[in-house]
């Protein structure tokens, strides 16, 4: 008895970090009712596999990365030509001609002639929603929530304080951070903290200035189902533009967020709801930037601190662990 002819396949190119993962669930689950019958795959950093999994979105993932944002090769890709390749990667040649090289029966990508043109003032979001819908498949941008995990969380009730973020013109400056997570301590909640890779001397300077317990801090890393429960339990995340900021969206966890190259318009939570991004308006800079950005510098402890207080205000404050409080703010996804 011959086996079962497989499912025509859908391949599509986002081989970016957690945050634009998360802000490509509402693409990606566009495609996935756009393709019914079709075997979804994602190119992406094998690391966030399971996070890609877990959104429903995709069937299978496609291990592809490159360093910084460069285009991964897919000339290990195993199977024959994909019936449908889509490039969520960027806009340039070089991820459409990533996937044309395999020969595609459809190839939906925005550096070609007849495609819709790129919208870069718009939110990344609403862009790649509206990249679909330019090619009849509707997609909602809106359609970003993931389910609960199975996983428990390390730290129910807890603040997030994430203090990290992948190029310093995002990363406020640890002395604040630290600030805050004394006035949150003060008031009588528990701050757990967390890093990204690289991160653990930040995490530990925050945590001592902050007079958090060593059990409070997550250095080193969590893995990927263990993040996400971290969370999806949480009282409140802080952080910087990074991709745990995009993840307490994606759960529905209340989040103060701190702006500063790149406006919140773009990159930020959907308007409304639980979510709080911090942001002082002026001329864009540099995401990848080695220093933090004036914008981000204009934003002080005070109203950092204010902000998640309100946003903790009748929520029942979880003692932090044994340790001195102060006096007088994520993991790494393998």
């Amino acid at each position: 008895m011959s086996p079962a002819p497989r499912p025509p396949t859908v391949l599509v190119l986002r081989a970016l970090g957690l945050g634009d993962l998360l802000a490509g669930v509402p693409a990606l689950r566009g495609i996935r009712r756009g393709f019914p019958g079709h075997r979804v795959v994602l190119a992406l950093p094998p690391g966030l596999t399971d996070t890609a999994l877990s959104t429903g979105a995709v069937d299978a993932v496609f291990p592809a990365e490159a360093p910084g944002r460069a285009v991964p090769s897919l000339a290990h890709w195993p199977g024959p030509p994909p019936d449908v390749a889509v490039d969520l990667h960027g806009n340039g040649p070089e991820s459409r001609d990533a996937l044309a090289a395999l020969r595609p029966r459809r190839l939906l990508a925005h550096a070609l002639p007849d495609a819709p043109p790129w919208r870069p003032h718009v939110h990344e979001r609403d862009r790649w929603c509206g990249f679909l819908r330019a090619h009849g498949i509707p997609a909602d941008p809106l359609d970003l929530r993931l389910p609960v995990p199975s996983t428990p969380s390390p730290a129910p009730g807890a603040v997030v304080v994430h203090p990290g973020a992948a190029s310093g013109s995002r990363r406020w400056p640890g002395e604040r951070f630290a600030a805050v997570v004394r006035c949150l301590r003060a008031a009588g909640h528990r701050v757990v903290l967390t890093g990204g890779p690289g991160e653990d001397a930040l995490v530990r300077y925050v945590a001592e200035r902050g007079g958090s317990p060593a059990s409070d801090v997550l250095a080193g890393g969590l893995p990927p189902a263990e993040l996400s429960a971290l969370v999806a339990g949480a009282s409140l995340v802080l952080s910087g533009d990074t991709g745990i900021a995009h993840l307490a969206v994606a759960h529905g966890t209340p989040s103060v967020t701190l702006f500063g190259p790149v406006s919140p318009r773009l990159w930020g939570p959907p308007p409304g709801g639980p979510h709080l991004a911090l942001w002082k308006p002026g001329p864009p800079g540099d995401p990848h930037g080695r220093s933090p950005d004036a914008r981000l510098l204009r934003i002080h402890t005070g109203e950092v601190a204010a902000a998640c207080l309100l946003r903790l205000r009748g929520r029942p404050a979880r003692t932090a662990a044994p340790g001195a409080f102060g006096t007088g703010v994520a993991a790494r996804v393998r």
